[in-house]
């Protein structure tokens, strides 16, 4: 009797399907993915160590919310990467670029802080943007795919430390890079005509690194526009704006609707990828309203400070280039911390004057983890089916 009854209830959503027209893979309840593994590529947004690693690690009182101590993150605590590794039953994701106690069974994070799409033609030193720019961290990937088989053929602990083959296959893309190309263009003096000028040989050589990475059989993508940059003290503090161009909620128009125009782009650039890539699924992130809607409404959601950094040095916004977070300087023979953090980072949405606290990280992954912001409307752990 149960067989006859499940034979009906097939036939009855068959029936269903073929009357409405509708797929039946979209009648049948979809079962949620199962991702092995995550490879993130991005800058300081989802960065757990790659800057750090390479030119020293991110001092005190970075980490102190929730890994009490610096953990390669420029942040108190986690990051939405962290979040996204956390609700897909995975452990939080190693930077390539560490070589202690990385294990990169469950994926690897080429993400570094202040990393661009299009590489600098200067140093970080010079002109404080990461050389691991977009094209890099690919290369860091094409080789991590390669040597990590070789590596796990050796057994034993190497084998149980590396991804294995199909992984790469059934892993999770995410992205979350952009924003630096942006203010690259502006510490250069560049007009804001001048930067959109460039926005789309930014967004081809993005397209181009997707490409690559489906051809080495990447299939599912999630890619975050970049948020509101005006919004952003390091960027208030530095370049001047007029007092017509701050917006109602103290953000400087000009670098949002930048961000904006970006993102438009990038729209677009994620539309063509999806008619290129056949078998691709790809998910494009709006963290821009997200991110948006947390500064302008932060009281709503519990937030006392929207603006001011609560990790920094004097100003406006508690933000000064010189004496960043955790800076000290030498007085009477003495070193003297003076890049403090406040006692309660979680109700402030900015942690240093460039990045978010865990706390508002927290709330943009809650936002985005169910589609809500999504295009397609498409939850985090249903990323794996095209639409």
């Amino acid at each position: 009797m149960a067989s006859d009854l499940s034979s009906i209830f097939v036939i009855t959503f068959f029936a269903i399907s073929f009357v409405n027209h509708t797929p039946i893979h979209l009648v049948l309840a979809k079962k949620p993915c199962q991702f092995p593994a995550i490879f993130n590529f991005g800058d300081s947004n989802s960065d757990t160590g790659g800057l750090s690693a390479a030119f020293g690690q991110a001092p005190p009182p970075n980490g102190l919310s929730y890994f009490g101590g610096p953990a390669g993150r420029y942040c108190d605590g986690r990051l939405v990467i962290d979040f996204i590794a956390e609700s897909l039953g995975l452990p939080y994701l190693c930077a390539f670029l560490d070589s202690v106690g990385t294990n990169f069974s469950h994926g690897a994070n080429f993400a570094t802080a202040a990393s661009t799409v299009r590489p600098q033609n200067i140093t970080l030193n010079q002109g404080g943007f990461s050389p691991i720019s977009l094209n890099v961290q690919f290369y860091e990937f094409n080789d991590f795919h390669k040597r990590s088989q070789v590596v796990r053929k050796r057994g034993g602990v190497f084998e149980t430390l590396m991804p294995k083959e199909e992984h790469f296959s059934n892993a999770l893309y995410t992205f979350d890079i952009g924003q630096n190309d942006l203010t690259a263009g502006y510490f250069s003096n560049m007009s804001t005509d001048e930067v959109k000028a460039y926005v789309p040989d930014v967004l081809n050589q993005f397209q181009t690194i997707i490409q690559y990475i489906y051809s080495q059989g990447g299939r599912y993508f999630w890619i975050h526009n970049t948020g509101p940059v005006g919004c952003l003290p390091y960027i208030m503090d530095r370049i001047p704006v007029l007092a017509s161009q701050i917006d109602g909620h103290g953000c400087a128009s000009p670098f949002n609707d930048v961000a904006q125009f970006f993102n438009q782009g990038l729209k677009k650039t994620v539309e063509q990828l999806r008619k290129d890539l056949a078998d691709a699924s790809i998910t494009y992130v709006d963290v821009y309203s997200l991110k948006y809607s947390l500064i302008s409404q932060g009281r709503k959601h519990g937030f006392k400070q929207a603006l001011r950094a609560c990790c920094g040095h004097g100003g406006k916004y508690n933000y000064n280039k010189n004496l960043g977070c955790g800076a000290k300087v030498n007085k009477h023979g003495k070193e003297v911390l003076v890049g403090a953090a406040c006692k309660d980072p979680w109700t402030y949405v900015n942690w240093d004057g460039i990045h978010f606290t865990e706390a508002a990280n927290k709330y943009i992954f809650e936002g985005i983890v169910d589609g809500s912001f999504s295009d397609p409307p498409t939850p985090l752990n249903m990323a794996c089916y095209r639409n």
